[in-house]
């Protein structure tokens, strides 16, 4: 094989970006220390849906679904991608039980989103886990638990589900950044 073609396969997935992603409110990514994600706000919701695609189908019995490509995109733009794929696991998993009081330990707080089709901030877990149906609604919760590992979207900004309904990035846990929380930062309906 050509040294060039891994490259070439690199450029053109960095080429695939959705059409509408959240903007940070705080200091971009490049602020932070090599190998750490910055503390972006949560993004501002998101009115439009994903080039209008479909929610990524899960892997049918027995197909594996790599995580080696999105593992290497996390490590490159975010830092420790066995903290994320666990967080990311994690996640699903809670959305697919409806587990709200642990969806709300993943969340950086005060996290602002859509209730009722409003825009809100939301506090602290508790006024999360009184909202929880009005946020992570049956649509929502059925494209992130159908989203394959392997296709979900990674940039500087953080790992997208679907269309932008679910974002998760690093949240720094001192000022030099030398240590980050995987954190759910949206939860926003896109259609």
């Amino acid at each position: 094989m050509k040294a060039w073609i891994p490259v070439l396969v690199m450029v053109l997935l960095a080429a695939c970006k959705p059409a509408a992603e959240p903007q940070p409110e705080s200091a971009p990514a490049s602020t932070a220390p090599a190998g750490t994600a910055a503390a972006p706000a949560a993004p501002e919701p998101i009115a439009q849906t994903h080039g209008g695609a479909a929610a990524p189908t899960p892997a049918a019995a027995g197909e594996v679904d790599d995580h080696t490509g999105v593992n290497q995109r996390i490590g490159q733009l975010l830092g420790d991608a066995t903290r994320y794929e666990t967080a990311i696991l994690a996640f699903q998993q809670a959305v697919a039980q409806k587990d709200a009081a642990t969806v709300a330990a993943m969340i950086d707080f005060p996290f602002r989103t859509t209730v009722g089709g409003k825009p809100a901030t939301i506090k602290d877990a508790p006024e999360f886990i009184a909202q929880y149906g009005r946020i992570v609604t049956p649509e929502m919760t059925d494209v992130i638990v159908r989203q394959r590992y392997s296709e979900l979207f990674v940039n500087g900004k953080g790992v997208m589900f679907g269309g932008g309904e679910a974002w998760i990035n690093g949240i720094c846990v001192d000022q030099a950044c030398s240590s980050f929380n995987v954190r759910v930062v949206a939860l926003q309906p896109t259609r």
